[in-house]
């Protein structure tokens, strides 16, 4: 079976993080890798439009009960009717969990990653910067600032 990756991220970003996560994307399914996301736009949509550049195989789990508004290179897209709650099954699909970006959903996907366990969290570039009480931040999320250290970081490919 084929090593899958979690890549999340807002619906709305920049080109930073669309250009990040497109070239994502593209390492992940140069690498063999299967792409499971939100299925949505932006940093969804540039994850899949990258991954398919290569021939990747991209699963989008989409929020609604149908598949309108999913992503145009998305190889496979899962309708789920579970509105934000499809997060939880986007962050338990992957062998790694590599965030881009920052919005609410995204920080919920964050958050299950890090909770779930067991798997490596990565953040790429600009997002969520989470501290503790004593102003730390808590263990359990990578920071890359490069799809290929992202990658590194996960260590799916020792």
């Amino acid at each position: 079976m084929a090593v899958q990756v979690a890549v999340c991220g807002p619906a709305q970003c920049g080109e930073r993080e669309r250009a990040l996560a497109y070239e994502l994307g593209r390492l992940l399914a140069e690498r063999g890798a299967a792409v499971i996301c939100g299925g949505r736009g932006g940093v969804m949509a540039a994850v899949a439009a990258g991954a398919r550049s290569r021939d990747g195989l991209v699963v989008g789990v989409l929020p609604g009960a149908d598949r309108a508004g999913a992503a145009p290179d998305l190889s496979v897209a899962i309708a789920t009717g579970l509105g934000q709650a499809r997060n939880s099954v986007i962050v338990h699909s992957g062998d790694a969990v590599i965030v881009v970006g920052g919005s609410w959903g995204t920080l919920s996907e964050l958050a299950l990653a890090v909770r779930r366990g067991g798997v490596p969290v990565v953040q790429l570039g600009e997002g969520w910067r989470l501290v503790d009480r004593d102003g730390r931040e808590p263990p359990g999320v990578r920071r890359a600032r490069t799809p290929a250290e992202a990658l590194e970081l996960t260590g799916l490919w020792d």
